[in-house]
């Protein structure tokens, strides 16, 4: 056989392989080009426009950056915006502590890590909707048994928890902290395994106690753990939707209308998709943009 029908050969199977794999991928890319990138750009458009879905396209507007521009006299979508940066502070660095603090007590102190884990666990993947039913019968401030303990412990001045607009946000917070926890506790004890056992015998010979072996220890060994999950962290509450829709909708007043919940408001009660898709829009440049900052901190860190 010549150079050149090797060469041939070789070409032939190559272009085989590569279709073999693009056929692989098709149905992939077709669900992301069907239900993310396409939805993505139909959106991006719908946000110059007022358009209620209801009229058809017939009945669309273009508006120009009309919409962008009525967000910031918007109070509401203002409120909304203040009470999702309130939820992100309470929610994500609670959890993260808590996960990180569990996951040592866990790993370090307990036996049965395995059932321990899966217990911890379940409300992660348990359902979001019958998790915030129960949650709101827990914290109901009247019966809910949480009053009743503080009551029978002499609290006098009990939370008003969900019938609250002073509690009701920090209410979700807990919720979301409780769900989040055990998460954050799996990935952190994975976290562990990959953090050499001699490092610990070393400063145990050199007589660090146990809080000097995990501040100089764990927690430098688990960083990129932390990095990930403070980042999927900051998404997930950005994005805060189905406890606020079950438990509040929103309410008392404004007090937990989140930017989801106020895009999903707009979009289906009031059908001004033109609107919801820019707030959504600007839900987006938000995330990405804590995003990067994140992985820029992430990767200097990294880097030292």
């Amino acid at each position: 056989m010549t150079e050149k029908k090797r060469f041939r050969l070789c070409k032939t199977r190559k272009g085989a392989e590569n279709l073999a794999g693009y056929l692989f991928l098709l149905p992939s890319l077709a669900g992301f080009l069907g239900f993310i990138f396409l939805p993505m750009v139909f959106s991006l458009f719908l946000s110059f426009t007022k358009w209620s879905f209801i009229s058809g396209i017939s009945g669309m507007e273009w508006k120009g950056l009309a919409n962008f521009a009525a967000l910031f006299h918007d109070i509401k979508f203002v409120a909304s915006l203040k009470n999702t940066f309130l939820y992100t502070i309470y929610t994500v660095p609670v959890a993260l502590l808590l996960g990180f603090a569990v996951a040592v007590i866990i790993h370090d102190f307990t036996y049965g890590k395995t059932v321990l884990k899966i217990s911890i666990f379940l409300p992660y993947i348990s359902s979001l909707v019958a998790i915030s039913v129960v949650w709101k019968v827990i914290l109901h401030p009247a019966s809910g048994p949480v009053n009743q303990l503080l009551y029978r412990l002499g609290v006098q001045d009990l939370p008003g928890w969900f019938g609250s607009s002073k509690w009701a946000l920090l209410g979700i917070a807990i919720e979301t902290i409780w769900i989040q926890i055990g998460y954050n506790v799996v990935l952190y004890m994975a976290g562990f395994t990959g953090i050499s056992r001699e490092l610990y015998d070393a400063a145990a010979i050199d007589g660090c106690n146990a809080w000097q072996r995990i501040r100089y220890i764990t927690i430098p060994g688990v960083a990129p753990t932390t990095f990930f999950l403070t980042i999927m962290a900051l998404i997930s509450s950005f994005k805060v939707f189905d406890q606020v829709s079950v438990i509040t909708q929103g309410g008392p007043g404004d007090s937990t209308m989140v930017l989801a919940y106020y895009i999903y408001q707009k979009a289906f009660t009031y059908y001004d998709m033109g609107y919801a898709s820019a707030m959504a829009w600007v839900l987006f440049a938000i995330i990405l943009v804590i995003t990067l900052i994140q992985w820029k901190f992430g990767n200097d860190d990294n880097a030292d």
